[in-house]
């Protein structure tokens, strides 16, 4: 098991549940790509909004592979988890992360599995998301 200081700290901030250290490690610029929805979100403000609502609806949630791209720019972080509200439900998915110079996240893709686990997903997500658009919001006019 890799020491917590040396953990990536993206990792760790999610692990954590460190919702500040989350949002402060993504660009302006980050294009997010979930695994339920069509078209990428972009920006900081609905990039952070996503990932608080994620936080809230995982439950059990553990990354259980690290995979680093030769040039330190690319990163795979391969997690377990379940749904809240969707018992025996288990999905395994990735955090496909890319950082710029700055060595924040300018582009997030998320991949899971099965099926199934992409449905309990996508339906969670949906009822969460007047909530998230409305936290985007929020956060946008705090720091514009």
């Amino acid at each position: 098991m890799l020491h917590h200081d040396l953990m990536h700290p993206f990792r760790k901030a999610v692990e954590d549940r460190d919702e500040a250290a989350m949002a402060a490690l993504l660009a302006d610029n980050v294009v997010f790509t979930s695994p339920v929805a069509f078209k990428p979100y972009v920006g900081k403000p609905i990039t952070a909004a996503i990932l608080r609502g994620v936080l809230r609806i995982f439950e059990d949630f553990r990354y259980v592979r690290e995979i680093d791209g030769s040039d330190g720019r690319d990163h795979a972080l391969v997690f377990e988890t379940g749904i809240v509200g969707a018992p025996g439900v288990r999905i395994t998915g990735c955090d496909f992360l890319h950082f710029d110079d700055d060595g924040l996240i300018d582009d997030f893709m998320v991949m899971v599995r099965p099926l199934s686990g992409a449905k309990a997903l996508s339906e969670a997500m949906g009822a969460q998301f007047g909530r998230i658009q409305q936290e985007a919001v929020e956060f946008a006019e705090r720091f514009a």
